[in-house]
């Protein structure tokens, strides 16, 4: 047996706990990593002499735009990785192939337009995103070069689903690795020895990308991969294409809302607080802590996924029931454990992020309004993720529009207007509550019929394909 196959996770036999947890724990780690390109980028940055402050702040201007490209790559990955995956559980490699081709030929397009309308628009779009004109220099001179790389990303985050979906869990985390530990070398080479300033962070952050995009590539090319890049099945078959897209909205929606939802945040609290620092640093460290619940969050989400959808397309309905079940437990005692901190020592999370007093007073004060509902938000993570990995594109769609679109951005204007800057604060407290009790009803209610008509098309077909696929 190869080394790559002893690597690989069997998606179809053995224990799904023990299972859960090879698939889980990388992903997690991975979703962690990640976050490492931005952070490691800001605290370098932070550093330079005498303009440090200016370009860290033009950074953080740039974070919701890197998102948005982060958001394209999820939109192709995530969308075409369950299916591929879905697609290997029936023992169709061929349809699975299909559907990874046409994800690479659809990622190298995007990467074209959006590269082009990047470079085209970077100025517009970050002074649009709010960076003021002390830091706009700095935030240009880094998004630019940036953007070079931009199919890098596109490459390296959406292809990198296909190689999870397979099972290979611990070399998917290795294609992240790669690039924050490079990210993390070359970064004062290029600032500061180099003396390329931001320039430099972002040539670093380019190259880390373009080694992990050329792993990741290297593999899926590889003997070593069970669904492999092949250019002779590069033309767009455009039935897969939008189902590709259609489950992709999901995690796209996800992804690039954030952004959106940051600065509701911040023009709420500018108008409320008469511009207050104190506010607005406050809720920096409230989000950075839902950003601790989400990305463990995330990544259980994305490290079972293939274990659901590669079990819904074999027709093994007993081992989703257990992967759900278990996925539902551990998002549950994450959250819980995070929720009972923020209720019973909110003041704990101002000290971690070493806060003035001004700050610890108002994190101690808002922390449980903000973090209230977070209980409620496992429900929604486990759920949406399961309905994204069973190809329930519609319902996914609905539900990742639920808690920031339809809920949490309409009443972050609402709410202040009853209870004052408590209702900002509040706001994210009420969708998650609302979000997580709808999302668990609507499981609640689908996935016996969701499986049943599994059943039925498995019993018609004896492979899962609808009719008009089977052709």
């Amino acid at each position: 047996m190869r080394r790559a196959e002893r690597k690989k996770v069997d998606l179809g036999t053995g224990s799904v706990g023990r299972l859960m947890l090879r698939l889980a724990i990388p992903a997690v780690v991975a979703q962690v990593i990640n976050m490492l390109y931005n952070l490691v980028d800001r605290m370098y940055v932070g550093t330079i002499p005498e303009i440090g402050t200016d370009a860290l702040a033009g950074l953080g201007v740039c974070f919701p735009l890197i998102m948005v490209v982060s958001a394209f790559a999820a939109l192709i990955g995530n969308g075409g990785a369950p299916l591929a995956a879905i697609r290997l559980g029936e023992g169709n490699r061929e349809e699975a192939e299909k559907i990874l081709n046409n994800g690479v030929v659809l990622l190298f397009g995007l990467g074209a337009v959006l590269t082009a309308v990047l470079l085209a628009f970077s100025e517009p779009l970050l002074r649009a995103f709010g960076s003021p004109d002390t830091s706009l220099p700095y935030a240009d001179a880094y998004f630019r070069i940036y953007a070079v790389g931009t199919l890098f990303v596109l490459f390296s985050l959406g292809l990198n689903v296909f190689i999870s979906c397979q099972g290979f869990s611990v070399m998917s985390m290795v294609t992240v690795i790669i690039g924050a530990v490079l990210n993390i070398a070359l970064d004062p080479l290029f600032i500061f020895v180099f003396d390329m300033g931001v320039r430099g962070a972002a040539v670093a952050t380019v190259i880390s990308q373009a080694c992990s995009c050329a792993f990741v590539v290297a593999f899926l090319c590889s003997k070593r991969s069970g669904i492999r890049i092949r250019p002779r099945l590069f033309g767009l078959n455009f039935r897969l294409v939008g189902r590709t897209l259609a489950l992709g909205v999901s995690p796209f929606v996800m992804q690039a809302t954030e952004s959106a939802v940051q600065i509701v945040f911040n023009i709420q609290l500018y108008a409320y607080t008469d511009g207050s620092k104190v506010y607005s640093a406050a809720m920096t460290i409230m989000m950075s802590v839902l950003q601790m619940v989400t990305l463990p969050l995330n990544g259980l989400g994305t490290g079972v996924q293939p274990l659901i959808s590669f079990n819904f397309g074999a027709g093994k309905f007993d081992r989703i029931k257990k992967a759900v079940k278990y996925l539902f437990c551990c998002t549950f005692t994450l959250c819980g454990l995070m929720w009972l901190l923020c209720l019973l020592w909110p003041g704990l999370f101002a000290a971690v992020f070493s806060a003035t007093e001004e700050v610890t007073a108002v994190v101690t004060a808002y922390m449980p309004f903000f973090m209230g509902g977070c209980i409620f938000f496992s429900a929604q993570s486990a759920f949406q993720n399961t309905f994204l990995a069973l190809g329930q594109a519609r319902i996914s769609i609905f539900l990742a529009l639920l808690r920031k679109v339809i809920l949490l951005i309409p009443l972050t204007f609402v709410l202040p207007l009853f209870l004052g800057v408590q209702g900002i604060f509040l706001a994210e407290s009420v969708s998650d509550t609302l979000a997580g009790l709808f999302t668990a009803l609507t499981f609640a209610l689908s996935i016996r019929r969701i499986l049943k008509k599994r059943a039925d098309l498995l019993a018609q077909g004896g492979n899962g394909l609808a009719p008009e696929e089977a052709k």
